[in-house]
């Protein structure tokens, strides 16, 4: 009779007798942090439970599934889906989740493969097993390539500091985006030369402060002195260290606002780093002026267009067409209203502002003849019009 290996060693093993028939004893084993991954073994004929569906068939993580993104997604909306990611799953901010970190450095694996290039054709090709280099390098550094170093406050709040502690002195720069950035939203990599404290030989003088000294001189005679007391710490020096920074520029930001990354300023040999600000400039656009969410531009047609009508796209910001239709007389300075062609609310994107076109019309530079003149009167039947106003009060 035909006898099913895999059977016969699960009746052998799980059964609670060897094949001699002498109880087994119970097996133990270390629990595992990833209970959806079977520990390494050799390869067994007999069948196994398939993965969780967020897994590859090899038993490793989906990392497409991990940042919510498609198999196709730009590296715009792989960092935009990590830096959300990141605020959400950071582990301060999940304390009462108890896999709040291996979900935070799953997330920080995902990025790291998906942003290069060659290690996602690799990903793509042989899944995460196909890894050449492997992926080790330190989530938090990732992380602080987005938000800064230290003391990441959630919600916004500014960065609680000991007033007893030194602190560095802030840095803002002005960065300039353009308005198809402020549009469309944008990542910016900068690169920083920080001045960081490494540890050097020797001792030093820390944390130097007044004291008070009272000495007696004699009976009922004191003396107040006051002199410096410090404090000896092991000495450092201060080395640059190149770091790239990835400031994303969110749609609808408005001129001025500040992305902080906290502990990228200034250092403090006895203290804290003070924080590095970017402050958003917007350049001007040669075809579109803003105005809040709305977008304003001008746009000259010729007087044969004025009289009898016109057909037109005007190129938008990301490069869609809006198109426009006139088929009555445009005056001189006349508007149109395009609701929901404008720049996107940067606290709400679904909310877009209006496109207001100011129409210009162009004459003719060549003089009419009198003839012209004359059948020009006779096809409009227009008579004079000659009314003097103050054109300032909305007339």
């Amino acid at each position: 009779m035909h006898t099913n290996p895999c059977l016969e060693s699960f009746q052998k093993k799980v059964g609670g007798r060897g094949a001699d028939g002498t109880p087994l004893p119970s097996p133990h084993r270390s629990p595992s942090p990833f209970p959806s991954l079977s520990h390494p073994r050799s390869p067994s004929p007999c069948p196994r439970s398939l993965p969780s569906p967020s897994l590859f068939p090899h038993g490793r993580r989906d990392f497409y599934k991990i940042l919510g993104v498609s198999r196709g997604a730009s590296i715009k909306d792989i960092k935009k889906a990590y830096r959300k990611l990141a605020l959400q799953l950071h582990p301060d901010r999940n304390p009462d989740d108890p896999r709040a970190q291996e979900k935070f450095q799953d997330l920080g694996a995902a990025y790291e493969v998906l942003s290069d290039e060659e290690k996602r054709k690799q990903y793509d090709a042989y899944g995460e097993e196909g890894l050449k280099d492997g992926h080790q390098s330190s989530h938090g550094d990732i992380f602080s390539h987005f938000f800064g170093d230290f003391g990441f406050m959630f919600g916004g709040s500014p960065r609680q500091q000991d007033r007893n502690i030194p602190r560095g002195s802030d840095i803002i720069v002005d960065l300039e985006v353009t308005l198809e950035e402020v549009y469309s939203g944008n990542f910016v990599e900068v690169v920083r030369n920080k001045p960081v404290a490494r540890q050097a030989p020797g001792k030093r003088k820390c944390n130097c402060r007044q004291e008070m000294r009272t000495t007696q001189l004699g009976p009922g005679r004191f003396q107040m002195t006051q002199e410096v007391v410090c404090d000896e710490c092991p000495n450092v020096k201060l080395v640059n260290e190149e770091r790239t920074l990835e400031v994303e520029i969110e749609p609808g930001v408005r001129d001025g606002m500040e992305y902080p990354f906290i502990g990228e300023g200034e250092p403090h040999v006895d203290g804290e780093p003070g924080d590095l600000r970017f402050r958003i400039k917007v350049l001007k656009h040669p075809v579109f002026e803003r105005r809040g969410d709305d977008l304003y531009t001008n746009v000259t047609i010729s007087l044969v267009e004025a009289l009898t009508g016109f057909e037109m796209d005007i190129a938008h910001l990301d490069g869609h067409k809006v198109h426009i239709v006139r088929d009555k007389t445009t005056k001189p300075g006349a508007k149109l209203w395009k609701k929901g062609e404008g720049l996107p609310n940067f606290d709400n994107n679904n909310i877009k502002g209006s496109l207001i076109i100011t129409f210009d019309v162009e004459f003719p530079k060549e003089q009419l003849t009198p003839e012209q003149r004359e059948g020009l009167k006779q096809l409009l039947k227009q008579g004079s019009v000659q009314k003097v106003y103050n054109g300032l009060q909305g007339y």
